[in-house]
């Protein structure tokens, strides 16, 4: 990832192989924020001009999709659900108190860039639940202790 915006030429490069497939423009979301963790809103009129877009197509489906970050995402992704089935056990007041233990909210990173908590509406874990996903890994029946030592095995 990079600290500073991308340049457009550097976006041009690394998205026009693309522009051969059949609805490119999430595949080239999906390359521009694994190359710099992020769409930067730099990308934004890049992509319009290369796919004869309007700026406010591309950002609408930047914003449509949840998983597009306009900011870089912490060194690790705390991912909770917030789907009912999850909620009906607990979920929320454990969703709640993690944030208040981190010092964010949703879509937050903490400031020493660890940890980005997303809420989800599902991990498929609905018998197991509350659950959480924790760097891609789901983690079924999670409560206040448990959440708290994952947390500080990452660091947070």
């Amino acid at each position: 990832m990079l600290d500073q915006a991308p340049a457009p030429d550097d976006i041009r490069d690394l998205v026009s192989p693309l522009l051969t497939l059949e609805g490119p423009l999430l595949p080239m979301l999906h390359a521009i924020q694994a190359e710099w963790g992020h769409v930067p809103q730099a990308a934004v009129p890049v992509l319009a001009d290369l796919l004869n877009l309007g700026v406010a197509e591309v950002h609408g489906v930047i914003s449509f999709y949840h998983d597009f970050r306009k900011e870089p995402a912490g060194r690790h992704m705390l991912k909770i659900c917030r789907a009912e089935a999850c909620q009906s056990v607990g979920g929320n007041a454990m969703a709640q108190r993690m944030l208040d233990r981190l010092g964010v909210d949703w879509h937050g990173t903490t400031r020493d860039g660890g940890v980005t908590v997303e809420p989800v509406y599902c991990l498929g874990m609905c018998a197991c639940g509350p659950a959480v996903m924790l760097d891609g890994r789901v983690i079924g029946r999670i409560d206040d202790a448990r959440l708290d030592r994952l947390m500080t095995q990452v660091g947070a």
